[in-house]
């Protein structure tokens, strides 16, 4: 039996759908059309961070891929499919990897606590901080240290992005996407526009692929 907490999403739900009729008749008859959104967001799966609610966009605006600390692992699947697709499919033009500070993951990743299955997510984030030791332990606090690794984080999964050839055949093909590092704030909401790659920026040649 569902619990009257669980029962109250589905009521939500029904108020939602009656409020947007209301204000706009014609518009999930548009959405279920088609989607052409512009962005591909690659957030973070807490729940404080809302890609639609804190960049005040409708559905079908942004596309998104959320999972732990916002990576962007070269051997996950999931988020190379997404990517695929995002870019190849839809045609994106801007590609967001947002963080946002006291992120759980992050701050379990300095730490030595054994969380089983997730270590080997979190290895990713231990090999930035590895690679910015000096700079991260240098900071005048923990809180500090945290909010320092998410954003060197953001940065490191950006450049990710770049090293993919999924993004260097449409920067060759159609001079897109743009990629952003954004770091969202919990505490005023505010989003700090981090970090930018243009299409066709310099990589070392190693990361680099010729076209297929």
């Amino acid at each position: 039996m569902a619990s009257p907490l669980y029962d109250e999403l589905l009521a939500n739900n029904r108020r939602w759908a009656a409020h947007r009729l209301v204000d706009d008749p014609g518009f999930f008859s548009r959405l279920a059309q088609q989607q052409k959104p512009k962005y591909l967001w690659i957030g973070c799966s807490d729940s404080r961070v809302p890609a639609n609610e804190i960049t005040g966009t409708d559905p079908g605006e942004i596309f998104v891929h959320r999972n732990i600390a916002n990576l962007v692992v070269h051997t996950d699947i999931n988020m190379l499919s997404v990517l695929e697709y995002a870019v190849n499919v839809l045609e994106v033009e801007h590609i967001i990897v947002c963080g946002h500070h006291g992120c759980g993951g992050v701050q379990a990743a300095l730490g030595h606590h054994s969380f089983g299955l997730i270590n080997k997510w979190l290895r990713n984030i231990k090999d930035v901080y590895f690679n910015n030791k000096e700079k991260i332990d240098q900071c005048a606090s923990d809180q500090v240290k945290v909010d320092t690794l998410v954003e060197l984080t953001v940065v490191e999964q950006v450049w990710n992005l770049a090293k993919t050839s999924i993004v260097q055949k449409a920067w060759k093909s159609r001079n897109a996407p743009m990629l952003h590092g954004w770091v969202y704030d919990l505490k005023d909401g505010l989003i700090d526009d981090l970090f930018h790659l243009e299409p066709g920026c310099s990589l070392d040649p190693v990361y680099t692929y010729d076209e297929d």
